[in-house]
C-alpha cells in the first residue's frame, strides 16, 4: 500500500500540472448559498404574501426599500468575488454598477413573471389559481429563476448565473441557460427533463411540455463553438409537447406552430405547421 505522504506528493504533483486553478490565490469564488440567499429576497420581493412576512400596516414602498438595499449590498459582494476571477483593477467599483444595474431591473423582471404566471394559469386547466402558480408550481420557479440569472448573464458576470440556474435545475429537473432569450408569457407545463440551450431564442407566448430539448445540434466541436449560435429559435405562440427534440442553430420554428410529441426536429418549420411524430406500431398479446 503506499504511503499517505507518497499519495499526497502524487497528488501536489497533478495540482502543479493542472491547467486550472487549484488554490484559491488570486481570486475567491462566490458563495453558493449567498446566492441562494439573494434568490431567497428576491422572491421575497417579487411575491411578499407568499414568501416574506408583510405587515399589513406596511406600505408597499416602505416593504420594498429595505429588501432592495439588502439585495443589492449581498449581490455586490458576491459580484465583486465572481469578477475577482476576471479582473485585478476597480473589482468595487465594477462590482457596485453591476449591482445597481440589477436591482434597477427588478420592476421589469417583475412585470414580466406576472406574465409567465398569466400563461400558466390559461395553460394549464388544473390550476386553481394563479397564487397557485406562483407558491408550487415547478415550472414557474425555473422561469423565475432564470429572468434573474440572465440579469446577470447579460452583465457577463461568471459564475453567479449559472450557479442560480443550476440550482434551480436540481430542485425541478427543468435546465434552462442563463444565456438563452426567452419572451413573455413563458409556459413550462410539467417540466421534468426540460432543457433549454444557451444560444435558445424563444418568442412570446410559447408552450413547453415535459422532457422538450432545444438543444444544439452536435457538441463535438466543443469551445470551437462558443458564442456562436447553436440552439434553435421559436417563434411566438409556438407549442411543444412533451419529448420533442429540437436541434440546432439554424432550426426556426415559425410562428403559431404546434410540434407533437417525441418529435426530433433539425431543419426549421413553417408557421402555423403541425409536426407529429409517425406513431410506432404497437403489437400486443
Amino acid at each position: 500500500m503506499k504511503s499517505f505522504d507518497t499519495i499526497a506528493k502524487e497528488m501536489a504533483d497533478s495540482y502543479n500540472k493542472s491547467e486550472i486553478t487549484m488554490f484559491e490565490s488570486d481570486f475567491t469564488l462566490p458563495s453558493r448559498e449567498a446566492v441562494i440567499d439573494i434568490l431567497n429576497d428576491i422572491k421575497k420581493l417579487m411575491f411578499p404574501a407568499y414568501f416574506a412576512s408583510f405587515d399589513s400596516n406596511e406600505s408597499a414602498q416602505c416593504f420594498a426599500e429595505p429588501l432592495i438595499n439588502s439585495i443589492y449590498f449581498k449581490l455586490k459582494k458576491q459580484i465583486a468575488h465572481a469578477l475577482s476571477f476576471r479582473e485585478k483593477k476597480n473589482i468595487l467599483d465594477e462590482a457596485e454598477r453591476y449591482a445597481s444595474e440589477f436591482v434597477a431591473s427588478l420592476p421589469k423582471t417583475h412585470k414580466i413573471l406576472l406574465t409567465d404566471a398569466q400563461a400558466t394559469f390559461e395553460g394549464d386547466p388544473a390550476a386553481q389559481s394563479k397564487e397557485e402558480i406562483i407558491f408550487s408550481y415547478p415550472g414557474f420557479f425555473a422561469i423565475f429563476v432564470y429572468r434573474v440569472a440572465h440579469l446577470l448573464y447579460l452583465s457577463k458576470i461568471p459564475f453567479i448565473p449559472r450557479m442560480m440556474t443550476e440550482y434551480a435545475h436540481g430542485l425541478t429537473g427543468i435546465d434552462i441557460n442563463p444565456g438563452a432569450t426567452i419572451g413573455e408569457y413563458f409556459f413550462i407545463d410539467h417540466g421534468t427533463g426540460v432543457v433549454i440551450g444557451e444560444t435558445t431564442v424563444i418568442g412570446k407566448h410559447v408552450k413547453l411540455y415535459q422532457g422538450v430539448t432545444l438543444g444544439a445540434l452536435s457538441p463535438r466541436k466543443g469551445q470551437i463553438l462558443s458564442g456562436v449560435k447553436r440552439h434553435p429559435t421559436v417563434k411566438d405562440n409556438v407549442t411543444i409537447y412533451s419529448g420533442a427534440s429540437i436541434l440546432g442553430g439554424e432550426t426556426v420554428i415559425g410562428e403559431g406552430a404546434i410540434i407533437g410529441g417525441n418529435s426530433f426536429i433539425t431543419e426549421s418549420v413553417a408557421e402555423n405547421a403541425r409536426v407529429s411524430a409517425k406513431l410506432p406500431e404497437l403489437i400486443i398479446k
